[in-house]
């Protein structure tokens, strides 16, 4: 006899059941008010707190940020010795040991003549003033245009030869304290992280890749070593950049006695690491500032550093930026704004690399992919 098979209720429930939860409108959650309101309160709360915490981490993050980028703008040259036969950790110590050194002589050569042409600034900013109300400029605006001119020049002055307002300014003593032993923590803390992500970079990738799918780690792998490499080679080359025109500055500065050339060249350093528009901008402030002191200093210096500028753009970049990405002027100029919006200088600084990354990504795998697709 045959047996007949007997459909299983249990199942059929089972499947009725999930076919029901899984089909049921986002909106029946409003059967249960209490419920609901609970869930979404909890999920609001939670993100919440999740944003005071990354808030409260933004300092932390910074810094694991700059160490990343500086660990990757080393890593060519640690890589460079050991392809010439030195072992990767003897290559980390003799990069690390080279860039303290470099950076001990470089601020106990500089600091010294900062400190003294920051000072000698300060107090020479009340002259600054009376010899622009003296100016014929001046002279000629307020015969012209009245008496209005002179008057807030005046006002000026009477602020900026108040000790009260340049302190109150300055946040004070204490605070610039404060502000100069948290710039020399947060120093150490990067160079302690960036020399733990550089003898572990290797690994670092090897993990990245590992994430993904078996399938895609040759093209991940592919990717990842482009990424780091167009990333270090932009850092490192922003920074030969940035100190090609520190001591070019100086030593135009230096030639016309403009008596704050080494501040200007530290300015320089920091205002040139800003891609594209940072030696516009320190064009323009050394510019003012030579021409205070001298008119005939300011507009030489003003010619000379424009044909700098125009050296630096055709011949320099290109020798030094010659391994890294090249991507369009207008997302260059997006990305450093978004970068600077967000972050300042070290946004701006970062923005052009992720921004090269990005699209690295998107020509290489986001492409392909709908290309692929019919």
């Amino acid at each position: 006899m045959s047996r007949t098979t007997r459909p299983d209720p249990t199942a059929e429930g089972a499947t009725a059941g999930e076919t029901t939860t899984r089909d049921r409108p986002m909106w029946s959650a409003l059967s249960r008010p209490y419920a609901a309101g609970f869930f979404l309160t909890l999920g609001g709360l939670t993100a919440i707190l999740l944003g005071l915490a990354l808030s409260n981490l933004s300092t932390v993050l910074i810094y694991i940020t700059i160490a990343l980028f500086v660990a990757l703008a080393l890593d060519p040259v640690v890589r460079f010795l050991v392809r010439h036969g030195v072992k990767r950790a003897w290559g980390i110590v003799i990069v690390f040991g080279g860039l303290a050194l470099i950076l001990a002589g470089s601020l106990y050569i500089l600091i010294p003549p900062v400190v003294r042409q920051i000072e000698q600034f300060v107090s020479d900013i009340p002259s600054f003033v009376n010899d622009v109300i003296d100016s014929d400029a001046v002279r000629f605006v307020e015969t012209n245009f009245g008496d209005s001119l002179g008057d807030m020049l005046t006002e000026i002055q009477g602020f900026v030869t108040n000790p009260a307002n340049i302190a109150a300014i300055g946040g004070g003593l204490l605070q610039v304290g404060v502000d100069i032993a948290t710039g020399i923590s947060g120093a150490i803390i990067v160079l302690v992280l960036s020399l733990y992500f550089l003898a572990s970079l290797p690994r670092i990738k090897n993990s990245l890749v590992r994430l993904t799918p078996a399938r895609s780690r040759a093209t991940v792998a592919d990717m990842t070593g482009q990424i780091a490499d167009s990333v270090g080679g932009y850092l490192a080359g922003m920074v030969v950049l940035a100190l090609c025109n520190a001591v070019f500055a100086f030593i135009v500065l230096t030639i016309l006695q403009q008596p704050f050339a080494a501040l200007l060249a530290a300015l320089a350093f920091g205002i040139t690491l800003i891609p594209l528009v940072g030696s516009v901008l320190f064009w323009i402030t050394a510019t003012l500032f030579t021409l205070i002191v001298s008119p005939v200093s300011g507009l030489i210096f003003a010619g000379v550093y424009l044909v700098y500028m125009q050296v630096e753009a055709y011949l320099l970049t290109p020798r030094v930026m010659n391994r890294t990405i090249s991507i369009p002027g207008s997302l260059v100029v997006i990305g450093a704004l978004v970068g600077g919006t967000l972050l300042g200088l070290l946004g701006a600084l970062v923005a052009i690399p992720v921004t090269a990354s990005l699209l690295l990504i998107v020509t290489q795998i986001i492409i392909p992919r709908q290309d692929a697709k019919k």
